[in-house]
């Protein structure tokens, strides 16, 4: 029997929070999510997100995201679309994300 290319994503009211803080803290992680947001397209491709890495870091990054809910990963023929969850985000904590996307690059509380 095949196993499935479906991966689990949480549903929007099981989000938590200190998970999708988690998963943002990463720099690499929130360049990714900024890549979705200024993106033209609703989805793109694993491959072309993020900066050059392996592919082995980059599939954990994704991981990351995705169970955390940042971000939706689905099978589009022979490669996998992520998407940024932006609803559900704003439905579970409004304007959380706003905020991270708005913040300058390297911000921290002096």
């Amino acid at each position: 029997m095949p196993a499935s290319r479906d991966l689990d994503h949480p549903e929007p009211e099981d989000l938590v929070l200190t998970d999708v803080l988690f998963a943002l803290s990463d720099p690499v992680r929130l360049q990714i999510v900024r890549q979705l947001a200024q993106g033209p397209l609703v989805a793109m491709s694993c491959q072309s997100l993020g900066p050059e890495m392996a592919k082995s870091t980059r599939s954990h990054h994704l991981k990351t995201l995705r169970e955390a809910g940042v971000l939706s990963n689905v099978p589009h023929g022979r490669e996998r679309m992520v998407s940024l969850r932006r609803d559900a985000l704003d439905a579970r904590f409004p304007g959380l994300l706003d905020s991270v996307l708005t913040a300058p690059p390297g911000a921290r509380d002096q």
